[in-house]
């Protein structure tokens, strides 16, 4: 039979409630009380339950994250690199997927706050106001988002795309497409800072398209627009509808990198094998999953954390889908 909290309490000759508090108050009861209380259940080999050891320090040891989509391979990245660190602190983690809507992604917070010591989230989607006023519900810290007094890692997009933009350039490349990802996504907007920023830097001239969901279905009209703009490169969100606007192209006999070259962001295992291999922007996935798990379990340790904002570099990954651009072009 497993060891209780009552055989502890037996051993050591005290009551339950004062295992309880050697375990998860000690400065409630004696020095000496807690080292006999510590020496039993070393002797009988004692784990508290995770109910047990919820009720006894108020922690439910758990993190939550929230992210936009699941299904793009980016976030379950993420995810993969937040569970290991969680890991390592002796935490599980919980998950919740908004399926890029604001409203869950609201609800999700809230409901999670009461199950975790803290919320991870993921590329939000919901307004600054709303992000601050979940943060008064739970240790709150934010992975790929800014706002004013929130702890937060961040990796440089805008960085990112502008070695892209420089890249294109150097390749004489001087019409090119954007295909924006959601309006509502901060990432976006930090990449169309860092682009328009390189474009005036390099004389090119941007097309700016979309809006298009983040997923490789919508790559094939992004891609057909950006044909009709008459673009020599194409600058895609993310690899997930890079990889669709590939695709795409291929369907309509156009040459990548020949024709047209292709860019993406993210730098998922995919993109290294597709055809062409893309190029694309790499995304420090595991550093900053580590740095935002220990935001999150460090919120409630020290006020100043929370307002902790790191900012992760990127790096530009070049392969086959970007080329010289054709003489005749």
């Amino acid at each position: 039979m497993p060891v209780t909290i009552r055989d502890v309490a037996r051993r050591a000759e005290v009551s339950v409630a004062t295992v309880s508090r050697a375990l998860g108050s000690p400065d409630r009861v004696s020095a000496a009380t807690r080292a006999r209380v510590l020496e039993i259940v070393r002797e009988l080999g004692y784990r508290p339950s995770p109910a047990a050891r919820s009720l006894i320090t108020g922690k439910t040891g758990a993190i939550a994250i929230v992210v936009p989509d699941l299904g793009n391979p980016f976030f379950t990245g993420v995810l993969k690199s937040v569970q290991a660190q969680a890991r390592h602190t002796g935490h599980a983690v919980l998950v919740g997927d908004s399926d890029e809507d604001p409203a869950t992604e609201q609800e999700l917070v809230r409901t999670m706050a009461k199950q975790a010591d803290g919320v991870l989230l993921c590329s939000p989607g919901i307004d600054d106001a709303t992000i601050t006023e979940l943060a008064g519900l739970t240790p709150l810290a934010l992975l790929n988002r800014r706002v004013a007094g929130i702890g937060a890692t961040v990796m440089d997009s805008a960085g990112g795309m502008r070695e892209i933009v420089a890249h294109l350039a150097a390749l004489g490349h001087r019409r090119c497409a954007y295909l924006n990802g959601p309006l509502t996504s901060w990432s976006n907007s930090e990449r169309l800072r860092g682009l328009r920023s390189a474009a005036a830097a390099h004389d090119v001239e941007i097309r700016e398209l979309g809006p298009f969901a983040p997923r490789y279905e919508d790559g094939a009209p992004a891609a057909d627009q950006a044909l009709a703009a008459g673009v020599t490169a194409v600058l895609a969100y993310n690899d997930v509808m890079a990889l669709g606007a590939l695709a795409r192209l291929r369907e309509r006999g156009v040459a990548v990198p020949e024709e047209v070259s292709v860019t993406g962001f993210d730098d998922l295992v995919y993109a290294a094998v597709s055809a062409p291999p893309l190029t694309t922007v790499a995304m420090p996935l595991a550093e900053s999953g580590r740095r935002a798990v220990d935001l999150v379990l460090a919120h409630s340790a020290a006020e100043a954390a929370g307002r902790v904002v790191t900012e992760l570099p990127t790096r530009l990954v070049v392969r086959a889908s970007t080329g010289p651009v054709r003489e005749n072009r």
